[in-house]
């Protein structure tokens, strides 16, 4: 993987990207010859007109990403990079005809992007084709030798056997006298010298997973290992590489502390994220105004009780807060205090179910980001009743309150609705990541990615 502003990002799909712009540039170019040529008119220069196709092709991978062309599938099916690819390309056309539209006078005509449209949706499945019909989805796996052969080694294992995932286990030490969970796991005392083990399998890195690391960590074979150019992890981090959140079952303070994360750079980051917000905000309070009055009385008609709902949240370093939302459930959905929501919860109205679907029931948050009380991007705020349940369960949950909470986030992107202490649990792991690695390039992504997540909603309740 290839860290990009401390968010690691897979070799292919970075490889796909890169080709993927190229073809852009080249469906955008042809299209505008096509059209040229039907209207008997000079196409010139094609340095005159590359500004032009890069805007273009900018705005198609912006909604590419936003739509999730390019998540854990993009190299295993076509029929989800096929359909994902024409809703990306399709938005894409769109906003850039609206955009000529508005906004008269540009280089570029709709039968143009009509012509683009096509021939990009064309190129970019064959893309697709090729690189995962001839190079195919483990073309860039990282080789991975394990040292350990127990419970964290088994996970290394599952973890390594799924489609998506950006490496291959090559092999198991056990370095321990207690009884392996890895039958196929060899002993340390049978290899004469590691490093020459490591290097007949062609490991690139090895990742130190020990159950008991207490005066058994084999610090002469890892220094030798290094030492020869192969990359050495621990497993908490390999963890939070490989999988884009903190592995609470391993976690502890020490690896926290010690390991990259909670940069002292984050005021300047801090302060873009907060004239963001601001700018954000306003422009979309006065764009959203008409959708919320509309949904507001519909809501009014459709059941008894107030158009919106109020209710008090904590934020950052555990302050309290008011959250404002269209209500969505029965105005007594709470009367017996507030409990997590089900599947198919009998407490959500007609109105309630369609408008939680769309996320319609967030947008009056916008005013409480422009209060400062949330960001557009964070932790999703809980009521303090689920707060002081959750941190006297799960570990490090107060850690979370260290970045001001928000309407979307990293947990939002990457795992569907939870509704118990285990789904608390696995966003918690998230929300770790986000806080550890936050930067202003993670916000974006996680604002692109958001838009998947309303197109395809995943367990919305």
């Amino acid at each position: 993987m290839i860290r990009l502003f401390k968010h690691y990002v897979p070799h292919a799909v970075l490889l796909l990207g890169l080709i993927d712009f190229v073809l852009l540039l080249g469906a955008n170019n042809l299209a505008w010859l096509l059209r040229a040529g039907q209207i008997g008119m000079d196409p010139g220069s094609l340095l005159d007109r590359l500004p032009t196709m890069g805007f273009i092709s900018v705005v198609t991978m912006t909604a590419m990403i936003a739509v999730g062309v390019f998540g854990a599938d993009a190299l295993r099916s076509m029929r989800f990079a096929g359909a994902r690819l024409l809703v990306a390309v399709s938005l894409a056309v769109l906003g850039l005809g609206f955009l000529d539209f508005i906004l008269p006078g540009q280089t570029w005509w709709r039968s143009i992007l009509l012509y683009a449209m096509g021939l990009s949706i064309v190129f970019l499945m064959a893309n697709r084709l090729i690189v995962g019909g001839i190079l195919g989805a483990s073309a860039f796996r990282r080789r991975v030798l394990v040292l350990g052969a127990g419970d964290r080694a088994r996970r290394l294992r599952a973890l390594g056997l799924k489609p998506e995932s950006g490496f291959s286990v090559v092999g198991f030490v056990s370095m321990g006298a207690q009884a392996p969970v890895i039958e196929e796991a060899i002993p340390r005392s049978a290899i004469d010298d590691l490093s020459r083990h490591v290097a007949t399998l062609g490991a690139s890195e090895v990742v130190l997973a020990l159950e008991e690391r207490r005066n058994a960590l084999p610090l002469k074979d890892l220094l030798r290992i290094k030492t020869l150019g192969v990359h050495v992890n621990d497993f908490s981090s390999f963890m939070e590489r490989e999988t884009g959140r903190v592995d609470l079952d391993t976690l502890n303070p020490s690896w926290l502390i010690f390991s990259d994360g909670f940069s002292s750079g984050r005021a300047v980051s801090s302060a873009v994220k907060r004239i963001f917000d601001v700018l954000a905000s306003l422009v979309l309070l006065v764009l959203t105004l008409p959708v919320i009055a509309t949904f507001a009385l519909l809501v009014k008609l459709d059941s008894k009780g107030p158009a919106f709902f109020r209710q008090t949240r904590i934020g950052i370093y555990g302050q309290r807060f008011t959250l404002v939302k269209l209500r969505s459930m029965r105005a007594d959905a709470e009367k017996d205090g507030a409990k997590w929501a089900e599947k198919a919860d009998p407490r959500i109205t007609r109105i309630g179910a369609f408008i939680r679907k769309l996320r319609i029931d967030e947008l009056p948050q916008v005013w409480t980001v422009l209060k400062g009380e949330m960001s557009f991007v964070g932790p999703r705020p809980e009521v303090p009743q689920f707060v002081s349940d959750l941190e006297e369960k799960l570990p490090f949950y107060a850690e979370r309150h260290m970045v001001k909470p928000g309407i979307t986030g990293w947990a939002q992107i990457n795992y569907p609705y939870g509704a118990s202490i285990e789904d608390a649990r696995r966003k918690l792991e998230y929300d770790l990541y986000y806080a550890k690695n936050y930067t202003p390039f993670l916000d974006l992504l996680i604002l692109l990615q958001t838009m998947r997540v309303i197109l395809w909603p995943e367990g919305a309740r």
